[in-house]
C-alpha cells in the first residue's frame, strides 16, 4: 500500500475509533457504551482500514518497512482522532464529552508508566482475538462476535487502548508533554500484546 493510501486509510481508523469512543462517553451504561464502541473496529475491518493495535499484531517476519508502516498509521490514526475530537467540539454535545473525557483523562493521567504498560498489554491481547478472530473465523457469527468480545472485555476490563486514548485525551483538551508520554507508553503495551499469540503460535508450530 502507497504511504499516502496507508495514512488516509490510518485517519479514518482514528475516525472510526472516535466514534466509538463518542458513543462510549455518550451512554451511561458502560456496558452499553462498551457494546456500541465496536462499531469502530467493525467499521475498520469490514472497510480494511488501517488502525495500528490491528496492524501492530502482524508485526512478525513482515520485515524493517513494516515498522515504517506502522508509525505512519499511528500519526494517522492521532490525526484521525484529532480531526473527529475538534469537530464535535463545535457542537452542542462537545461540552458534555468534554466533561466524560476529562475525569478518564485524569485517571490515566494519574497512573503509573508500568500500569498503563501492563493494561495496555492486555488490551492488544483483546484486540488480536477480536481482528484475528473477523480474519480468520470460518463462522460468519464468529467473526462478529469475535469483535464484539474481544472490544468489551478489554473496554470493561479498563485496559488501556493507545488509538482510543488519542481520541478521549483530544476531546478533553489534555495533551500536554506528559500526555504524549503516555500514549506512547500505551502504544509500545499494545504493542507487545497485540504479538504474543503470534510468537506463541508461531513457536508452537515449529516445534510441532
Amino acid at each position: 500500500m502507497k504511504p499516502l493510501k496507508t495514512c488516509l486509510y490510518a485517519v479514518l481508523a482514528g475516525a472510526c475509533i472516535s466514534l466509538g469512543g463518542t458513543a462510549f462517553l455518550s451512554l451511561d451504561n458502560k456496558v452499553l457504551g462498551a457494546f456500541f464502541f465496536v462499531i469502530g473496529l467493525f467499521t475498520i475491518c469490514t472497510f480494511g482500514f488501517n488502525l495500528f493495535t490491528g496492524k501492530v499484531c502482524y508485526a512478525i517476519g513482515a520485515g524493517p518497512s513494516y515498522i515504517v508502516t506502522l508509525v505512519i498509521i499511528w500519526i494517522g490514526n492521532l490525526l484521525g482522532c484529532l480531526i473527529i475530537a475538534l469537530i464535535e467540539s463545535l457542537t452542542r454535545i462537545g461540552p458534555a464529552l468534554t466533561e466524560r473525557a476529562v475525569t478518564m483523562a485524569n485517571t490515566k493521567l494519574a497512573d503509573n508508566g508500568l500500569s498503563l504498560f501492563i493494561l495496555a498489554f492486555f488490551c492488544n491481547v483483546c484486540i488480536y482475538i477480536a481482528v484475528d478472530g473477523f480474519k480468520n473465523n470460518p463462522h460468519e457469527l464468529g467473526k462478529y462476535l469475535s469483535l464484539v468480545f474481544g472490544v468489551m472485555v478489554f473496554i470493561l476490563c479498563g485496559f488501556e487502548h493507545s488509538v482510543a486514548d488519542m481520541y478521549y485525551f483530544s476531546i478533553a483538551h489534555a495533551w500536554s508533554a506528559k500526555t504524549l508520554l503516555y500514549v506512547i507508553i500505551i502504544t509500545l503495551g499494545n504493542a507487545v500484546g497485540g504479538l504474543v499469540i503470534p510468537v506463541f503460535k508461531l513457536v508452537a508450530e515449529k516445534n510441532g
